[in-house]
């Protein structure tokens, strides 16, 4: 019970969460639509390559269907991508690079996103430490600046 009030803390703490599956999540003082506009600026201004900007919740109306506010965007470093896929051709599945941010059932607003470590184990690369802390490095200050 103890660790579980401590895990607990920490979470309220510092608002970051990381399941088991390699999924951390953010929770985000903003709506969906201002949070990833300001990650959007973010990754942009730094020189990555937006690949594509989904809204699943307009797709979802659309069709009929309701949805609470989701986007996902889809960007990347075409050089360290190639990198980590001359190192493990099957990361290809996890690249470009994905922010998910969504609205749970009682309003509260996430960002999430794949951990690269998680990602690193998932795919067998042992040889390329540099850039999965490149990544570990860029996504954790590219994704604290637009939900606080």
């Amino acid at each position: 019970m103890r660790i579980l009030t401590i895990l607990i803390s920490l979470f309220c703490f510092t608002g970051t969460i990381q399941a088991a599956d390699g999924l951390i999540n953010k929770a985000s003082n903003y709506s969906v639509q201002e949070t990833m506009n300001r990650f959007e600026k973010i990754v942009k201004d730094k020189g990555f390559t937006i690949i594509a900007r989904v809204d699943h919740a307009g797709a979802a109306t659309k069709m009929g269907e309701t949805l609470r506010p989701t986007e996902l965007l889809i960007f990347g470093n075409p050089k360290l991508g190639s990198k980590l896929m001359q190192s493990g051709q099957t990361i290809g599945i996890d690249l470009p690079l994905k922010v998910l941010v969504w609205e749970d059932e009682k309003g509260l607003v996430s960002l999430s996103y794949n951990d690269p470590a998680w990602l690193k184990g998932r795919h067998g690369i042992n040889d390329r430490d540099k850039v999965f802390q490149k990544m570990t490095g860029a996504l954790n200050a590219f994704s604290d600046a637009p939900v606080k």
